[in-house]
């Protein structure tokens, strides 16, 4: 099935993660980029927001999410970030970029992302 997409672009927040003893202690800034696919037909007849993905709901799930935890992989908190957008039950499917500015010399980032269904 081919669903609507709804986007969170560039949510920058701060978080421990990483493998090297300074990363361990020191919070660093992280990107993220996030896709929610669902079906928009609903909401947008009723234009109630109970019928859609509640995108700053979601939005302030990750935050605690990402602000509290001390992963360290990236993987892992894509991954963790893919359930808390799973738990909307609008959401069918999404997907998690998460980018790690300045983790390797001569790179902008280091990005992972990926897709996961309901």
């Amino acid at each position: 099935m081919d669903y609507d997409r709804i986007y969170i672009r560039d949510l920058h927040l701060r978080t421990i993660i990483g493998i090297n003893p300074d990363e361990r202690k020191n919070k660093q800034d992280i990107h993220l980029n996030i896709t929610l696919f669902t079906d928009t037909k609903t909401a947008a007849e009723s234009d109630n927001i109970s019928d859609t993905a509640n995108y700053k709901e979601i939005k302030q799930n990750i935050i605690r999410l990402v602000e509290s935890s001390s992963y360290n992989l990236l993987e892992t908190l894509a991954e963790e970030t893919a359930r808390v957008c799973l738990q909307s039950p609008h959401v069918k499917k999404t997907t998690v970029c998460i980018d790690k500015p300045g983790a390797l010399r001569f790179a902008k980032s280091v990005a992972v992302e990926i897709t996961r269904p309901r």
